[in-house]
């Protein structure tokens, strides 16, 4: 049996994401912004924030905004790569639509191991839809 990853916990991962996902959609990413995102409070997003930066994943600079370190970004790359992954996968093999999918996407993704991730990226490289 694969070893599940125990490194950061699964909110951890969330907030990472959604770092990723705003600095991608609007250049940069404030605690604020990520509150919004995840709808969480402004101080659930401060302690996450200093847990993310005793751990080495993020900095928070002096005016707000939020910095993935290589290994935040490294990590919340995965966490992204299997967020799309399995929102293709779960469209592609149920039929249903790209919200439904992410939905589920997200609750997923924190589960899967690497050998069940490999396996789904083989399933779809054979069974890709043009």
């Amino acid at each position: 049996m694969a070893k599940k990853r125990e490194d950061i916990h699964e909110s951890g991962e969330d907030y990472l994401e959604a770092i990723l996902m705003l600095q991608k959609k609007n250049g940069a990413a404030r605690s604020v912004d990520v509150a919004r995102h995840l709808n969480v409070s402004k101080p659930s997003v401060s302690r996450a924030m200093s847990v993310l930066e005793e751990t080495g994943y993020v900095t928070v600079g002096e005016t707000s905004f939020l910095q993935l370190t290589e290994k935040g970004k490294a990590k919340a790359n995965d966490i992204y790569g299997r967020h799309i992954l399995l929102t293709k996968f779960l469209m592609q093999i149920t039929g249903v639509g790209e919200e439904q999918a992410e939905e589920n996407a997200c609750r997923i993704e924190h589960d899967i191991d690497a050998d069940v991730k490999a396996g789904i990226e083989k399933w779809m490289e054979k069974n890709a839809r043009s």
